[in-house]
């Protein structure tokens, strides 16, 4: 199994759980939904999630999902998976809470440090 990330807002993950799929603007605006690697999921929290306060950190079995994976190249110099399609919640293996500190840092669950 080859696992891919996301990570997401609470009320995002809420509303991806009543929906039965993850959809997000990024899927309407560039034609996909913007995903990482476990090693790459704090930076992404950080970079483009700083603001957040609680956030959750998806489990995504890529051979579940039923729409393309792209592994493209990023402006960093890394390679993220872009899901071109929506991701049914069927593909999720399982859901963390991202732990914010004081100084509005992230870590990972202790089960996956």
């Amino acid at each position: 199994m080859k696992t891919i990330m996301k990570v997401m807002t609470v009320q995002a993950w809420e509303n991806a759980k009543e929906k039965g799929v993850i959809v997000e603007p990024s899927l309407h605006e560039e034609g996909f939904i913007h995903c990482s690697f476990l090693h790459q999921s704090l930076r992404v929290a950080h970079k483009h999630f700083a603001l957040e306060s609680s956030l959750m950190l998806i489990a995504i079995d890529a051979e579940r999902v039923q729409a393309e994976i792209k592994y493209e190249l990023a402006a960093n110099g890394e390679q993220y998976p872009h899901i071109y399609g929506v991701i049914h919640t069927s593909a999720i293996t399982n859901v963390y809470t991202l732990h914010q500190h004081e100084d509005g840092t992230f870590t990972l669950p202790v089960e996956l440090a």
